[in-house]
């Protein structure tokens, strides 16, 4: 027996091959179990972030894109629509503005024409009082009238004459009182003439005539012919006779004392 025999060897014991095989066998599908389940586990691992993280990301950039264009396309579109609408009422207003000036300067040119118009009457009116004032005051001085009452006029002269100093009544028309109208109805009624029973109608009842060419008979009216407040008969020699009002009844006055302003001749 060697001396080294009760020695115990430092080597380990050598396996038999089949037990490194069976080994060998096991790790290999250890191994093969983990690396299918690693890559296994890679697989799912990279699909879920696919699916979870980088689609739903991409997909609410290209949304919030998307409605902030839409946002921006309907401001755009107010926007348009705004000024569309400021235009179209610029437009009418504009319009409306050049018709407004048409029909103020249509105005204008009326009043004008109107103002002139009346100037022109007013004119000939006081042209007219002042030589009916000339006549009148001539005739006071002692001239005479040219014409003579003869027929008709003499026979409406001769009725008024001889209701002076009757009382004035309004409306009344006589025998015993009489308003101006009515004097001068009952005058003409009298020599078969018809006469309206108010002033205002009796003004415009025959020719209008000029107060400086009067004649005895005439109608003489104050105011405006168809508007005439008072009326009396024209009696000659620059007289008339006329129902003047309560205070005075019916008298025989001067055309001076109470210029007329218009006359009619109805004979």
């Amino acid at each position: 027996m060697s001396h080294t025999a009760h020695i115990r060897s430092h080597r380990k014991p050598r396996r038999s091959a089949s037990t490194l095989a069976m080994r060998a066998g096991v790790a290999g599908g250890v191994l093969s179990t983990l690396a299918v389940a690693g890559a296994s586990g890679s697989a799912n691992a990279a699909e879920p972030v696919t699916q979870t993280l980088e689609l739903p990301t991409l997909t609410a950039d290209l949304a919030a894109q998307a409605a902030k264009s839409a946002d921006a396309t309907q401001q755009a579109a107010a926007n348009y629509q705004l000024q569309a609408e400021r235009d179209a009422a610029a437009a009418k207003a504009a319009k409306q503005a050049k018709a407004d000036l048409a029909e103020a300067k249509q105005k204008a040119a009326e009043a004008k024409k109107k103002a002139e118009e009346a100037a022109r009457k007013a004119a000939a009116e006081r042209a007219s009082r002042t030589a009916a004032r000339t006549t009148l005051a001539a005739t006071d001085s002692g001239s005479t009238s040219t014409s003579t009452a003869t027929g008709s006029a003499a026979a409406v002269i001769s009725f008024v004459k001889a209701q002076i100093g009757k009382s004035y009544v309004l409306g009344a028309s006589g025998p015993s009182a009489y308003d101006c109208s009515g004097l001068v109805q009952a005058a003409f009624k009298q020599i078969g003439v018809s006469l309206p029973r108010v002033s205002q109608d009796q003004s415009t009842a025959g020719t209008q005539v000029s107060l400086s060419n009067l004649q005895p008979g005439d109608i003489l009216y104050w105011g405006s012919a168809g508007s005439a407040y008072h009326v009396a008969v024209y009696v000659g020699d620059g007289m008339f006779v006329g129902a003047q009002n309560p205070s005075t009844g019916i008298v025989e006055k001067p055309l001076s004392y109470d210029p007329p302003t218009g006359a009619v001749r109805v004979l």
